[in-house]
């Protein structure tokens, strides 16, 4: 007997998707193989304060933790790193020598992620929303986040947390930020 035409569709999407079944960083779901190079790299690049599972749910969110995969534009492996922001991260750390080997694409992913942090630092704000803004900006892009800040700022001044600049960021970004939130809600 052939399924309904329409569980083609239940198949093809990842389990991720849907907002009633996340699973946590830490569940059996999520394999565990690559937690060494996201616990190496967060710590190197964030030191020990910043739970290195941020940066496990945010390849979660990228790829479900698919070395295999790629995006439509382009994008590559568990972190999803576009191939010329690689060659960028190379100019300013030789180290990592490939995109498509995950020891290297996970601590590509991360370094831009302290990159992109880095560049919130204007805001007096906690960590936690620092990183928000940096997966926002790992998203869209830092420059279309800053602009959605700044037109945050315009209607109230003082505004240093992503629940006050979400609703200006495009809607595919404020699912990705929720998302990552709801990976690591069951272990915060």
């Amino acid at each position: 007997m052939r399924p309904p035409s329409w569980t083609w569709f239940l198949l093809a999407v990842p389990a991720m998707v849907w907002a009633g079944d996340f699973k946590h960083v830490d569940h059996s779901h999520w394999v565990d193989k690559y937690d060494r190079y996201f616990r190496k790299n967060s710590k190197h690049y964030f030191g020990p304060l910043v739970d290195w599972r941020w940066f496990k749910a945010q390849a979660i969110a990228e790829s479900g933790l698919n070395p295999e995969a790629r995006s439509k534009v382009g994008a590559v492996g568990i972190m999803q790193i576009m191939p010329a922001t690689f060659d960028y991260i190379r100019k300013k750390n030789g180290s990592f020598k490939s995109l498509e080997d995950p020891k290297w694409n996970i601590a590509a992913g991360i370094y831009y992620d302290r990159y992109l942090f880095d560049k919130w630092d204007f805001l007096a704000t906690d960590t936690q929303q620092r990183l928000f803004f940096a997966f926002g900006s790992y998203n869209a892009g830092f420059r279309r986040i800053r602009q959605a800040y700044n037109k945050a700022i315009e209607r109230q001044p003082g505004i240093n947390e992503w629940r006050q600049v979400e609703i200006f960021v495009p809607g595919a970004t404020r699912h990705y930020v929720k998302r990552i939130r709801k990976l690591m809600q069951a272990i915060l």
